[in-house]
């Protein structure tokens, strides 16, 4: 078993509801338990800033499936609430992004999968519901999320 946090957003549609909706399909899966999820947070976009507000937060996952089958069941959950991802550039505005954050101790670079995720430090909309979940969470190769953190806080 593995421990494993899948950050959850949507900005199009009832955010609330679909990331509620997201959350109970996680509780679906084969061999996975959710263990914790935080609050969600009303966050402004980054990069693509033109598109509304978007509503974000993190999952704590205990499962028994591999980091590639994870990541496929989290892309199947996407497009069951509708989620295309033809003709939106990455970053655009979408009803769910399901992120595979953090897959253990594991770092994995590897075809569509890229594990911690890669910008995963530098956003304040994911380290703070993993901080939520757990301030002393080590991201491997970056240290715990809370000093993480707080070097985005102190602009570092």
């Amino acid at each position: 078993m593995a421990r494993a946090f899948v950050g959850v957003g949507s900005n199009l549609g009832d955010r609330e509801t679909l990331l509620n909706e997201a959350v109970a399909a996680l509780r679906g899966l084969p061999q996975t338990e959710v263990r914790a999820i935080s609050s969600f947070r009303d966050t402004a976009p980054v990069g693509i800033v033109d598109q509304p507000r978007f509503l974000n937060g993190a999952v704590e996952l205990e499962t028994g499936l591999q980091a590639e089958a994870l990541l496929a069941a989290l892309l199947g959950i996407e497009r069951s609430l509708g989620r295309d991802r033809t003709d939106v550039p990455p970053g655009g505005p979408r009803t769910i992004d399901l992120d595979l954050l953090l897959f253990g101790e594991a770092r994995i670079d590897e075809p569509g999968l890229e594990v911690p995720h890669p910008r995963l430090h530098e956003r304040r909309f994911v380290l703070e519901p993993l901080a939520e979940l757990d301030p002393a969470l080590d991201v491997p190769g970056k240290g715990p999320v809370e000093a993480l953190l707080a070097k985005l806080d102190s602009g570092a």
